[in-house]
């Protein structure tokens, strides 16, 4: 799968694209030994996933009925909006958290040491490593190298990708089992409302990330322990950084939230989720809103202008 080249065909090589997910070739170059989806150098026709690098692909789609569907399935445009959860979301999401923690970054730890994961089309995945290889989870199904399975154990998913089970304490503390015999349940609706939700997430964050390029932005990255997408901005020697992220739910929130959690101590009303220290918005409120994506971004917004107060 290269869903760089496969947008750059669907407009007929018109304009230089970015797109949210990973594709070939494997970078092997540190710091991230990954590819960036709003990296230069630009051709002078750019589209790509966020407003003011160029065109946004949503700009484009407005003006192209057609490519409304491709954009809404990648979270480049066309913005879906985020609907109720299915009841087996919960169960889904810990399944699903398991292969990120025990298989998925475990294939690309052991080709480069890393172990920051990425959106990929209809959930999460690998950037590409070693010889253009990719491990991803698409629509609760494990994809290695292409080839979709079903495992119904954690040993079988392992084994399929091609991974011993036991991360080394010492890169992360697995918040799910790693016994073989772990089941894995996975309900499509809800791997499909977990995949749109860490579309959302990335296609907020890395918004965030170019509007905030003067405050040092990291990589949007999924952290496989934590099980969501975030991005570090801010100025750490002032105590003005925080992380920005997406988390799917934990046990202290039974449904997804967005979070800015500063990496030191404020005080005040922003500030009201006392579980980690920072604030968060609710899966509800977003709900709610006529406007999802602005709303995501006020929050993130907020969270920047009360670092600095």
């Amino acid at each position: 799968m290269n869903p760089r080249r496969e947008a750059w065909e669907l407009l007929g090589g018109e304009y230089d694209v970015r797109v949210l997910e990973p594709s070939p070739p494997a970078a092997t170059t540190p710091l991230w030994y990954a590819d960036d989806p709003l990296a230069g150098p630009y051709g002078v026709r750019l589209v790509t996933p966020v407003s003011g690098l160029g065109r946004s692909w949503d700009e484009l789609a407005r003006e192209r009925p057609g490519l409304a569907d491709f954009c809404a399935n990648r979270w480049l445009g066309a913005w879906r909006r985020l609907a109720p959860l299915p009841r087996a979301f919960v169960a889904t999401r810990r399944s699903l958290h398991t292969l990120a923690e025990h298989v998925v970054a475990p294939a690309r730890h052991a080709a480069n040491g890393k172990i920051g994961l990425r959106f990929t089309r209809g959930g999460f995945g690998t950037p590409y490593f070693g010889v253009d290889r990719q491990v991803r989870v698409e629509a609760g199904r494990l994809v290695v190298d292409g080839t979709a399975h079903t495992p119904a154990t954690l040993g079988e998913a392992a084994s399929l990708a091609g991974v011993p089970l036991g991360m080394p304490p010492e890169v992360y503390h697995p918040a799910t089992p790693a016994a073989p015999d772990t089941h894995l349940p996975v309900n499509p609706a809800a791997a499909e409302a977990l995949g749109g939700w860490f579309g959302f997430g990335w296609s907020v964050l890395e918004q965030l990330r170019f509007d905030g390029r003067a405050l040092s932005p990291g990589r949007v990255q999924l952290w496989p322990e934590h099980f969501d997408p975030a991005v570090d901005l801010g100025e750490e020697a002032a105590g003005r950084r925080a992380s920005f992220g997406a988390s799917p739910g934990d046990d202290a929130h039974p449904e997804p939230y967005l979070y800015v959690s500063p990496w030191r101590e404020h005080t005040g009303a922003f500030w009201n989720d006392d579980t980690f220290g920072g604030a968060s918005l609710t899966y509800a409120a977003l709900l709610a809103a006529d406007d999802q994506r602005e709303i995501a971004l006020a929050f993130f917004r907020q969270g920047l202008a009360e670092l600095d107060s």
